[in-house]
């Protein structure tokens, strides 16, 4: 008998039926992937529609003439050029001007500044909501700053540049302090157990090892920078350039600006010019995000 009570004791129990079938089989979460695949499948089906229809419309204008010559009023004779070297010139101004600015607020908000003190935790919270503020708000500030210093002409490099590095400098901070706080803490405690000041571990041991995140999101922002209008417009950009941009208190317009400029004219051959213009864009969002993404698979380290 007690053998039996033993060999009973011992054997597996078959776990009792509730009658609930898994959360995955349900018809709530079902619906709701269903959903969510319809919604992206419609996003990338008008995507590729729109990619398609711009490069059917504005490949018999993509030749050297784009490059090459300057806006006209006869589509058969007008190209890009101040627009292309204007944009150059912006968003490398905007590069110089945000990304130390940037990464120092980023470190100094994530390494060195008290996250218990009020005025730390208010800066913190305007920045991730000025990441979301549209971007003609920005084009605003910009505009009441140089009236403020009694800037006549706003429609300059400089300013220009100052409008987007507003845009994007929330950005970069954020994805700046997401790539310093992926560091793992070990590194800074091995750097400070072995006499390195806290500066001197932030400076050769956190930075170096989040220089991949750091990178992408700032590409990523500059790549925002690079297809916005509206701020430049507000600035008074100029929608007919036939001069290069030579400097920080030159005249310029932008790629974006120009496009607009051409789709509003009349003639057909102009809509073709703005297609052809937008195919110069898209390819260099592409080379900016696939830049991106090489850095970051490339050079990221797995902790």
């Amino acid at each position: 008998m007690r053998s039996l009570q033993d060999s009973l004791a011992g054997a597996p129990t078959m776990p009792l039926s509730t009658g609930k079938r898994p959360r995955e089989q349900r018809p709530a979460p079902m619906i709701f992937l269903i959903v969510l695949w319809l919604s992206l499948l419609i996003a990338v089906v008008f995507l590729i529609t729109l990619i398609v229809n711009i490069v059917l419309e504005g490949g018999s204008r993509f030749g050297l003439q784009l490059f090459t010559e300057y806006p006209a009023s006869d589509p058969d004779r007008a190209g890009a050029r101040p627009a292309i070297l204007g944009s150059i010139w912006v968003i490398g101004v905007t590069a110089v001007l945000t990304i130390p600015l940037g990464i120092a607020a980023a470190v100094h908000l994530e390494e060195f500044a008290d996250k218990r003190h009020w005025f730390n935790r208010a800066i913190e919270l305007n920045v991730q909501n000025l990441a979301a503020v549209p971007s003609i708000v920005y084009g605003l500030l910009a505009l009441a700053f140089l009236t403020l210093v009694g800037v006549r002409d706003k429609n300059i490099v400089i300013g220009g540049a100052l409008a987007l590095s507003l845009l994007i400098l929330p950005v970069i901070i954020i994805a700046t302090r997401e790539a310093i706080r992926a560091v793992p803490s070990e590194i800074r405690d091995g750097s400070l157990a072995l006499g390195a000041t806290k500066w001197q571990t932030t400076w050769r041991q956190v930075l170096p090892a989040s220089v991949p995140g750091i990178a992408t999101g700032s590409i990523l922002a500059l790549s925002r920078a690079l297809g916005e209008a509206a701020p430049l417009l507000l600035l008074g950009a100029l929608v007919f350039v036939s001069f290069d941009p030579n400097g920080l208190l030159s005249g310029f317009t932008t790629l974006p600006i120009q496009i607009f400029n051409w789709t509003g004219r009349p003639q057909e051959g102009f809509h073709e010019l703005a297609a052809a213009a937008s195919i110069i864009l898209l390819m260099l969002l592409l080379l900016m995000n696939g830049l991106a993404i090489f850095i970051r698979n490339r050079y990221q380290k797995r902790w």
